[in-house]
């Protein structure tokens, strides 16, 4: 009988370890492991199912992704011990960002996530099995449940088309989903330029599109086109732009732009003294930028570019830009700016609607660099520029604030003279009929201030004051026309400006204005400084901006005409007389644009 129990105590004993082994296995694991679990809410407490969730490591590699289920919870089991990072996303919410997630072994941390259309908000809470309950019995329930929900929230990295709805369904593959979230813009004829209008040359080449949507959930991907017929010699004039970039844990990882243009310039053959081929203006630009919120108040954005320009000779520079703001809206911010060579149309950009990316690609593939003729070569206008700001904005009112010094090389100025006159060296213009001529370098400072009053969502008011370095136009009557004799004759002077500028909404007709004046001393140059720091813009005379929406039904669009009139009143054009003829220094030129576009 001892002889036959043996046996049988061994069977039993191998049976019991058998059975528990993989409890063992997993008491064992999670000992050495961590979990990761939280609950998504509106900040009026309602729970928000469908928020996606991303999970980085220390490297801001996206280790995992879930979405919230119908309470709005989720969980990330048998997490290595390190330090982490998560990302919440849902439309209409701003994303939750929270970093320096600790997950330890044998411990459990909840994430208490607040979405809000203003300022989303993300607490944590670290606590261990067996102590006081920290959380609802609803978040036991999830905890308990986590190997029977995992299969139905979790779906891999890359893989953002994978139906969740129906655990039972075959999932889709990946690329059934591939585009989301498009949109796109043609524009009939040409449209308003805005501010980029004064950072160089913006030329109308034709019909123009813009295309935007996002590949496979998390790459975001812009083309852009611009293309018409040299209205001098019918050839084929074109520009294509491509942005790309991809969503990360803090915004969107670096964009990539490439920019590619030719036009062919008007009257340059006469300009040049040449017959039969024209030379083509041509430019090729690579750039990237990027955004990083380095602290809960404090973020840098920082770019550059390689541009490469051929007209009759080769120019190629480099073009960096940054930028960083401490602090909030609300409470204030102060921010620091540089940027040297091409103006910094993407900080320019920043803080324009969503709406209005589409217009911004193209205005900047239109957006050629000014080139001018000095000493028989081609040289483009560059400028270095040092500025400090402030903005506060509270209940309405913005307070803006900004000093700058700025240092122009081969300023470029419009003046309105006779292409063939001898010795002036210009270049044509390629959005009037005046040219491009060389004035040398150009150095000055500069302050500005401006208060906005918002009315309400449709109605805001600006009155700006800016003081700063101008050129003023020599005097008198100079000898011969010769293009170095009214460079020397330039002096840098200083003028006051006053500007006040309306915006708004019509409240029947859904048309959108913009009119601004400037009052100042228009017997000097006063050349428009792009600011970095501040969103708004000085334009010297009276300007006049409409888009007015167009009751037309086009499928899966909408209509949309839109009117620019710049310096209505022709102001700041300079006369300079010689002994032979007279030409015009133009501060702004009297310009009419406009246009149709369709939206989709």
């Amino acid at each position: 009988m001892r002889t036959f129990s043996n046996p049988v105590r061994t069977i039993a004993a191998a049976a019991v370890l058998a059975i528990a082994a993989p409890s063992l296995e997993a008491v064992e694991q999670n000992r050495f492991s961590g979990i990761l679990a939280g609950k998504v809410l509106s900040t009026a407490g309602k729970p928000q199912m469908g928020a996606a969730v991303l999970l980085y490591n220390r490297f801001d590699r996206l280790v995992a992704r879930l979405m919230t289920d119908s309470d709005g919870s989720f969980l990330f089991d048998e997490l290595s011990p390190d330090s982490y990072s998560i990302r919440v996303n849902l439309a209409s919410f701003v994303p939750a960002v929270r970093r320096g997630i600790m997950v330890q072994p044998g411990m459990r941390s909840f994430l208490s996530i607040s979405l809000s259309s203003v300022l989303s908000s993300v607490e944590l809470v670290y606590f261990r099995p067996g102590r006081s309950p920290v959380m609802s019995d609803d978040w036991k329930w999830v905890l308990r449940g986590a190997q029977a929900t995992r299969p139905v929230l979790r779906f891999l990295p890359g893989y953002p088309g994978v139906d969740i709805s129906d655990p039972n369904r075959p999932q889709r593959g990946r690329f059934d989903n591939m585009f989301s979230d498009t949109r796109g813009l043609v524009r009939l004829t040409s449209g308003e330029s805005g501010i980029l209008a004064h950072a160089g040359s913006q030329a109308d080449l034709g019909t123009a599109f813009a295309l935007a949507t996002t590949v496979l959930g998390t790459n975001q991907v812009q083309v852009s086109g611009n293309f018409g017929y040299a209205s001098n010699s019918g050839i084929p004039t074109a520009g294509f732009r491509t942005s790309i970039s991809r969503e990360g844990l803090g915004g969107t990882a670096p964009v990539v732009n490439v920019t590619m243009r030719q036009v062919f310039l008007p009257r340059a053959g006469a300009v040049l003294g040449r017959q039969g081929n024209l030379p083509a203006l041509q430019t090729m630009t690579v750039s990237f930028q990027e955004k990083r919120q380095l602290a809960d108040e404090l973020e840098i954005h920082y770019g550059s570019s390689l541009e490469s320009v051929s007209f009759i000779d080769r120019l190629n520079y480099v073009s960096p830009f940054a930028r960083i703001r401490w602090g909030t809206a609300e409470g204030g911010a102060i921010e620091f700016a540089y940027s040297s060579g091409a103006p910094a149309t993407d900080l320019l950009a920043e803080g324009s609607s969503a709406g209005s990316e589409l217009n911004h690609q193209l205005n900047t593939l239109s957006l050629f660099p000014r080139i001018s003729l000095r000493g028989g070569r081609v040289h483009a206008q560059r400028s270095e520029n040092f500025e400090i700001g402030y903005r506060q904005e509270v209940a309405g009112r913005i307070v803006a604030l900004s000093a700058y010094r700025e240092s122009i090389s081969n300023t470029a100025l419009m003046m309105s003279a006779d292409g063939a006159v001898p010795g002036m060296e210009l270049v044509p213009d390629l959005a009037s009929n005046s040219s491009i001529y060389n004035a040398g370098r150009f150095r000055r400072m500069g302050y500005t201030a401006a208060f906005t009053q918002k009315f309400g969502e449709d109605l805001s008011a600006t009155l700006g004051y800016g003081y700063g370095g101008a050129i003023q136009a020599p005097e008198g009557v100079l000898g011969e026309v010769e293009a170095r004799q009214i460079r020397n004759a330039l002096r840098r002077a200083w003028r006051h400006s006053v500007t006040a500028r309306v915006s708004g909404k019509a409240p029947y007709t859904g048309t959108k204005y913009a009119a601004s004046y400037q009052a100042t001393d228009y017997s000097v140059l006063q050349t428009v400084h792009l600011s970095l720091t501040q969103r708004s813009t000085m334009e010297p005379g009276l300007n006049l901006y409409l888009r007015q929406p167009i009751p037309m039904s086009v499928k899966g669009g909408r209509l949309e005409a839109s009117a620019e009139l710049r310096n209505l009143l022709a102001q700041g054009y300079l006369p300079v007389s010689t002994s032979s003829t007279k030409v015009l220094l133009i501060q702004s030129p009297r310009a009419v644009r406009g246009g149709v576009s369709i939206i989709f």
